[in-house]
Parts: C-alpha cells; sequence; structure tokens
C-alpha cells in the first residue's frame, strides 16, 4: 500500500501548500480540535496550545467534567462537545487530535478525514489489522494528513541514532531487543458491574465495540486492561519501540510472529489482556523479541539494537552505542582444554570494532518537535514523520503477536499482501465487526 511517487515528502492530491495558506488565512493560524480530553488527551491540549500558530478551539469528550476541564485548560475561544461529529462539523477547525480510547481511534479519524480534518492520531493506532487499512484510504481519498502519535521519530538523538544506523555504524543489525517491564500488583480490583455516572455518555464511550455492562474498570484509563478495547501493552507500548526498527531497518512488516503469555499473576482483578507476554518477531535479516511484565519490574535495558560490530541502547533521555570486541575467533573457546585438532589460538589482542557514543535527549522536546511536525504539514500538504502507514505496519505487527498468544501459535505474514499465510482461523481475526449504527457509518464512507 506504499505511494508509488519517488519521495514520501510528497504533496497530498491537488491542494498545494500555496493554496492551502490561503485557506488558513492571512494570520496562517492553525485551529485545532481535541477528541478525548485524558490521559494523553490533556497532554496534548497543552503541546497544542503551546505552538506560536494554534489555537485550540474545541474539546470533546463523552464525560462531561473533562469536557469542562478541557475548556478551562484552552482558554475563551474553546467550545466544548460531547459528541465529536459535531466538532466535526466545524467548518474553520484544520485538524483533530484523537486522543480516544484505542477501540476509537480508527473510525474517530476515518470520520475526521471525511470531514475534512487533518488529524494526528494516538498509538496504538488500531484495535485490529484492517483498521488500519481503511485508515490509509481513508487518508488518501480525503487528501488528508495523518500523523500517528509515535513521537520518539521526531526525537533528534533518534535521528541521528537512524543515520549512524543505516551507515552501519554498529555493523549489520541482527536483533533487537524490546522490554517494558513494572509491577502493579495486586492489579486494578475487580468491581462489579453498575450504573454508569450520570456524567458518563457511556453508550458514545462504547461506540464500535460491543454492548456490555458498565463496569469501572472498563472506562475511562483502565479500558486498555480488555480485549475489547485495547491490545493490551503490546500494541500500548511495545508499538513505540517497534516502530523505531520499522523507522531504522525500513522493513514493512515481519514474516513470522509467535508470542506466549498470558494473565499469569494479576488473577484478583477482572483484567483481561496479559501482564506477562514475550514475543518473537522474524523480519528479513534479522530478528525482534519484544517483553512485557506487569507484575514482576526485574531489571533489563528497555530497548537495544544489536549489531556485528556493537550495540545502542536507546530511549527517550539518549543513547549509548557500546562497541564489541574484535577477537580472533579461536581465541573465543575456552581455554581450559585443548585436544587436538581445535583451531589453533593467536597472540592479536582483542580491540574495539568502534568508537563508542553518548547522546542525551528529551522526552518533552520529542512531542513538542512532532506536533511541530503535524502542524507544518497541515500547511504544506506533505506526508508526515509518522504517517498513517507508518502506524498501520506498526500496529499490525503488534496485533500479530496478539493472534499468536490468543491461539497458541506462531503465524506468518506477507507483508505485501498484508494477509496472514495458510491460518484461516488467524486470518479471522484481522476483522472485527463494528456494533451498529456505526457499521453502517463505515460502510457509508465506501473505503
Amino acid at each position: 500500500m506504499r505511494d508509488s511517487s519517488p519521495s514520501r515528502r510528497v504533496f497530498l492530491g491537488a491542494v498545494t501548500a500555496a493554496s492551502y495558506q490561503r485557506i488558513l488565512g492571512a494570520n496562517d493560524r492553525v485551529q485545532i480540535g481535541v477528541i478525548g480530553y485524558g490521559l494523553i488527551g490533556a497532554f496534548h491540549a497543552q503541546t497544542f496550545k503551546n505552538q506560536r500558530d494554534v489555537d485550540v478551539v474545541g474539546v470533546a469528550d463523552v464525560y462531561q467534567p473533562r469536557v469542562e476541564a478541557g475548556v478551562a485548560a484552552c482558554g475563551p475561544q474553546a467550545k466544548g462537545y460531547r459528541d465529536f461529529r459535531k466538532m466535526l462539523d466545524v467548518k474553520d477547525i484544520d485538524g483533530v487530535v484523537a486522543a480516544l480510547p484505542d477501540h476509537w481511534h480508527a473510525l474517530a479519524t476515518i470520520l475526521a478525514c471525511a470531514a475534512g480534518k487533518d488529524v494526528y492520531v494516538e498509538k496504538p493506532m488500531t484495535l485490529f489489522v484492517r483498521e488500519g487499512e481503511w485508515m490509509v484510504k481513508a487518508a488518501r481519498k480525503y487528501r488528508r494528513v495523518v500523523q500517528v502519535g509515535t513521537q520518539q521519530r521526531s526525537g533528534l538523538h533518534f535521528q541521528e541514532a537512524k543515520k549512524l544506523l543505516q551507515q552501519g555504524y554498529i555493523g549489520k543489525i541482527v536483533n533487537c531487543r524490546i522490554a517494558s517491564f513494572r509491577n502493579v500488583m495486586p492489579g486494578f480490583g475487580a468491581p462489579p458491574d453498575s450504573a454508569p455516572p450520570s456524567e458518563l455518555d457511556y453508550e458514545m464511550w462504547l461506540g464500535p465495540a460491543p454492548k456490555r455492562p458498565y463496569n469501572p474498570q472498563r472506562s475511562l484509563y483502565n479500558f486498555r486492561w480488555f480485549w475489547d478495547y485495547s491490545g493490551g501493552q503490546m500494541t500500548n507500548l511495545g508499538a513505540h519501540n517497534l516502530d523505531i526498527v520499522h523507522w531504522i531497518t525500513g522493513v514493512k512488516g515481519p514474516t513470522k510472529v509467535a508470542s506466549v503469555g498470558g494473565r499469569l499473576a494479576l488473577t484478583e482483578d477482572n483484567g483481561e489482556t496479559p501482564d506477562t507476554q514475550e514475543a518473537i518477531f522474524e523480519y528479513p535479516g534479522f530478528t525482534v523479541s519484544v517483553a512485557i511484565r506487569e507484575a514482576a519490574a526485574g531489571f533489563r535495558a528497555p530497548f537495544e539494537l544489536c549489531g556485528t560490530k556493537g550495540s545502542i541502547s536507546i530511549s527517550r533521555g539518549g543513547f549509548e552505542i557500546r562497541p564489541d570486541m574484535k577477537v580472533y575467533a579461536a581465541n573465543q573457546i575456552p581455554d581450559w582444554s585443548r585436544p587436538p585438532g581445535h583451531p589453533p589460538r593467536s597472540d592479536v589482542k582483542p580491540t574495539p570494532w568502534i568508537e563508542g557514543l553518548k547522546r542525551e535527549g528529551s522526552s518533552d522536546e520529542q512531542m513538542d518537535l512532532h506536533v511541530r511536525n503535524f502542524v507544518d504539514c497541515i500547511k504544506s500538504r506533505q506526508r508526515p514523520v509518522a504517517d498513517v502507514e507508518d502506524g498501520h505496519q506498526v500496529s499490525t505487527a503488534c496485533h500479530l503477536a496478539n493472534i499468536s498468544l490468543q491461539l497458541g501459535r506462531s503465524v506468518k505474514w506477507d507483508p505485501e499482501k498484508e494477509e496472514i499465510v495458510g491460518d484461516r482461523e488467524a486470518s479471522a481475526k484481522l476483522e472485527r465487526p463494528y456494533r451498529k449504527p456505526w457499521d453502517e457509518a463505515l460502510r457509508s464512507l465506501k473505503l
């Protein structure tokens, strides 16, 4: 589904940068609406508000106290909405931030594109694989800029690391290790089902997801522990660093994925997604391992790329490159026994393959630069640094890990055809039905 043009920085459709500047008006200010004023939505509202040429003019949320908090934070020009579709009807709004629960990301983005809005959509971009295909089609059909919230791509030290690795500084990359560990024992509890709060439009919160009784654990922040609304920490956290692997190596997707784990420790709460999960991804020429633990913090570098000359550990706080030692191969055979016929040793002294490097970074800077890139692309009509197609491919890899976990077997993937190979049961999990009337809203767009 890649664009066939020679450059990814292409203009979107017939709307040129010059004509869009006229659309924006003489003062060149971008009008932004925020959909979902939760943990990350509130952060985004402030980050967009801090841009020199942006006005945050709308906040939409199904929970009335969050609407009120958002309007108060964004200023007198901001209006509040309980239904984000009414905000999409406002012609003067140029773009929206889709910071809803995961099960809403795709449909909200698609509806916003159809309404002529550019979109900054939080990750994980999708709840299941086919949503990503629909989002790419919508972005291209309606000629919209869609930036995915994988902001590490905008970090200056991440960009420096990418350049070094693509130049072969640590040699050929053969393995990448990603980890996310913490301990939240004994979990978040198991409250009984109840009536939803009067301030919450629970029917709208559910949206395209299956109809379920209200439970405090299923709504607002805790939605991420349920398969109806999330892919667990594999899609929530694993997507960030797996995105960097895709970005650096230029791959479209894995060819094989295997995953094991489950809810092994947090058995006293009513969550569903794994608290312990390991996944192995096979890519052309290298492998990736992703480890998730929610109930055992342990210790391990969160993200490391390993090459034939050294390795790089990288996070939002910076990176460090450590060289491997160039050692005569036979000298690495244990020296305590030399039976006849063993390869002869050498007196050559070990030397480092490369020079070690260390850089610092800033998480806040990455977020600011990522938002800046989106705003600049609204004006220029160029593809953003984390385009919708990139988000789709990374989310797909995470979904394949969850499919493998749920089925108890590995799955083979064709990244060109975007199909699971030779497994009908696994293929059936690439798409889920939307609940009425949202299925009809999607079909009406004919994507």
